[in-house]
C-alpha cells in the first residue's frame, strides 16, 4: 500500500466593501511562491516575506481607495488574509500552537511570538523611524497586524528590539512574523491529532 499523501492546508476567500475588494489565496503546506497585486509596492514586498519565510503559497489581488490613502487596503488584507488562515487551520488538531521568531537585518531586530489561542489579541511596541516607506504609511503595519489577529483569532506580540532604519524595521517585524506563524502551525508528530489544549478546544 502507497503511503497517503499529507493533506495540504487551503483557503481562497474573497471581500467585497464599498471601500475594497480583497481575495485571499493560500496554502500552508506550500513553498513560499507568492502572487502578490496591493497597490502598494512596499506593502508586497512585505506580503512576499510572509510567503517566503512563512512557506506558505499566497495570491493575494486587492483593489482598494488608494486614491484615498492605503488604509481601508492594508487593514482589509489583513483581516481577510487572517479568515483566510482561520479556515485553512482548521480545528487545530495536531498542530504546535506556539511559534516565536527573532529576526535581524543589518541594525534592526524584532521578536514576534504568536499562540493559536482561539482569543484574539494584540501587543505590538515598533517605534518606526519614518512615517512612510515609499508609498506605504508605517502606521498601517498596526492596522495589519490587528486584522489579523482579530480573524485568525490568534495572539499576537510584536516587538522591534533594535533599528534605525523603518524599512529594515518593518521588514525584521514581517519576517518574524512569518517565521513564527511557520512555527505555530507546523505539526507536532507527538500531539498527532489531538488539541493542544488542555480545554480539548481552541
Amino acid at each position: 500500500m502507497e503511503p497517503q499523501q499529507p493533506q495540504h492546508r487551503t483557503a481562497d476567500l474573497r471581500r467585497d466593501t464599498n471601500e475594497t475588494k480583497i481575495r485571499v489565496a493560500l496554502d500552508l503546506d506550500g513553498t513560499g511562491r507568492a502572487k502578490l497585486a496591493t497597490g502598494i509596492g512596499f506593502f508586497d514586498h512585505m506580503l512576499d516575506q510572509v510567503a517566503r519565510h512563512g512557506l506558505i503559497d499566497l495570491t493575494i489581488e486587492a483593489e482598494g481607495d488608494l486614491h484615498i490613502d492605503g488604509h481601508h487596503t492594508v487593514e482589509d488584507v489583513g483581516i481577510t488574509l487572517g479568515q483566510a488562515v482561520a479556515k485553512a487551520v482548521g480545528d487545530k488538531k495536531g498542530i504546535t500552537r506556539y511559534g516565536h521568531a527573532y529576526v535581524p537585518l543589518d541594525e534592526a531586530l524584532s521578536r514576534v511570538v504568536i499562540d493559536f489561542s482561539g482569543r484574539p489579541g494584540l501587543h505590538m511596541r515598533v517605534p518606526f523611524k519614518a512615517g512612510m516607506i515609499g508609498g506605504f504609511d508605517t502606521q498601517l503595519a498596526f492596522e495589519f497586524f490587528q486584522g489579523f489577529a482579530n480573524h485568525a483569532m490568534v495572539t499576537l506580540h510584536i516587538d522591534n528590539l533594535f533599528g534605525d532604519n523603518a524599512h529594515h524595521q518593518c521588514e525584521t517585524v514581517f519576517k518574524a512574523f512569518a517565521r513564527a506563524l511557520r512555527m505555530a502551525l507546523t505539526a507536532d508528530p507527538r500531539a498527532a491529532g489531538s488539541i493542544p489544549s488542555t480545554k480539548g478546544s481552541l
